[in-house]
């Protein structure tokens, strides 16, 4: 992964949007549904014995004769959970989808420890032993090792992936995949729904991250090839002209579209990251309704 210190910088600056108040009981800066010390004002209440005597608002004394005290919103550490398609389809390109998706969950796994929320990295494939990170950015370059260590070979399941989470309360989970799955090319809308359902109900903030190759995206190919299946290894002899691309194509619009609208009807985040793109245009414009700036 490539990301200079300038980059990080620029990163420091934005914080993710959660979409939920968190209700860890961990210290962080996340406004939490319970009431505690923060400087963020909540409320007023009566005082009652035990009250910390200086949170009394002794001008509300003045006017009504009686005790208040000034509640706060208390700050709560807030969970960040980011999957990684490691399949063998991931391995593609020549810019491969697999870099670019490390450096996608690297650069939203340093903007949760920056801003002190609870990450966690899994590996789609190996969900019982995810990274777990908290306590602020020093701990970044050791996620980051972990991230170079991601080999992309297999089958990754999301939806199992996603049903094997940790999920301990509301937060944000952000799929980081190019979602070439059965279930997702032969009826992408209604598996994308189920997977967004299932987020939903756990209380997470659902951000779905694209990763496609350029050539993917803008195929060139002409003339008779042998087209070969990453992940089951099967063959495929076609001949590629005009027509079968112009086929190609409308079925990829089909299958942006209904993940995107299946985003947009649950309240998700969804973007395609082409992995031909300047990363800093990708982080700080095209994903940019993802931050609380």
């Amino acid at each position: 992964m490539k990301l200079d210190a300038a980059f990080f910088d620029s990163l420091s600056r934005l914080r993710l949007a959660m979409g939920h108040k968190s209700s860890m009981n961990l210290t962080g800066n996340r406004k939490s549904v319970q009431k505690g010390s923060s400087t963020e004002f909540s409320d007023f209440r009566e005082y009652m014995p035990g009250d910390d005597i200086r949170r009394i608002d002794w001008n509300a004394y003045g006017r009504l004769d009686r005790l208040y005290v000034k509640e706060y919103m208390e700050e709560k550490e807030a969970v960040v959970s980011i999957l990684l398609d490691t399949s063998a389809s991931m391995d593609y390109g020549e810019n491969k989808k697999s870099e670019l998706a490390c450096r996608l969950a690297a650069a939203m796994a340093y903007l949760g420890l920056n801003n002190m929320d609870r990450v966690v990295v899994y590996d789609m494939q190996k969900m019982e032993a995810p990274f777990v990170a908290g306590g602020g950015k020093r701990v970044f370059p050791r996620l980051a090792d972990w991230l170079e260590q991601r080999k992309s070979e297999g089958i990754a399941d999301i939806r199992k992936a996603v049903e094997r989470m940790q999920v301990k309360g509301p937060g944000v989970t952000i799929l980081i995949s190019d979602f070439l799955q059965e279930d997702f090319l032969d009826g992408e809308k209604q598996a994308a729904e189920r997977l967004l359902r299932f987020l939903s109900y756990h209380r997470q903030k659902a951000v779905f991250l694209h990763v496609l190759a350029g050539e993917e995206l803008s195929v060139d190919l002409t003339g008779t090839r042998n087209f070969i299946d990453m992940e089951e290894k099967s063959t495929l002899h076609l001949t590629v002209d005009a027509a079968s691309i112009r086929v190609y194509e409308r079925a990829l619009e089909e299958f942006i579209s209904g993940l995107k609208r299946a985003c947009g009807g649950a309240g998700a985040f969804y973007a395609v990251c082409d992995t031909r793109m300047d990363f800093n245009r990708l982080i700080f414009e095209n994903l940019r309704m993802l931050y609380d700036i």
